[in-house]
């Protein structure tokens, strides 16, 4: 069982550390609300809805891979530990939080995640055409690895090495 805030244990102050909780299953409509607001913006521009407003947001949240912070939530990640990474499958901030911090309190949270779990490499990917995340990344320390078209999606690879 995962350890929460509150609750004694390295995870729970980790993530209070950071403002950070994991979503609950009564967050999954304010988990859809966020990613929607977030990503909406950008249909018309890649022409497609994209992916993350299409994933399964209850399964997210029930498998633990939502982390959300602020009241009401401002913002969120989902992440997916995989063998040799951490996977940042989506970060997302409303709208009318933007330019406060809170994207990079998240992320400076899923390096914490990632190295508490033992992980040294963070990956993400994000649209071609969502040229603010190609601006942002490199400056967080990410580095491109490969473009690649998947189905309707041309998308650039990420990673950055924790040190």
């Amino acid at each position: 069982m995962p350890v929460e805030p509150g609750e004694p244990g390295r995870r729970g102050e980790r993530l209070a550390a950071f403002g950070v909780r994991r979503a609950a299953v009564g967050d999954v409509p304010v988990v859809r609300a966020v990613i929607d607001a977030a990503f909406e913006p950008y249909i018309e521009r890649i022409g497609v809805v994209p992916a993350p407003m299409e994933a399964d947001h209850a399964a997210n949240v029930a498998a633990g891979r939502v982390f959300v912070t602020g009241e009401p939530v401002t913002g969120l990640v989902v992440v997916e530990e995989r063998p040799d990474h951490l996977y940042l499958d989506t970060v997302a901030v409303r709208p009318d939080a933007h330019r406060r911090g809170v994207g990079g309190r998240l992320l400076r949270f899923v390096d914490a995640h990632a190295r508490a779990l033992g992980l040294d490499e963070v990956r993400l990917c994000t649209n071609a055409m969502m040229w603010e995340n190609r601006k942002i990344y490199p400056k967080l320390g990410y580095e491109v690895v490969e473009r690649r078209v998947d189905g309707p999606y041309d998308r650039v690879h990420y990673r950055k090495r924790l040190g």
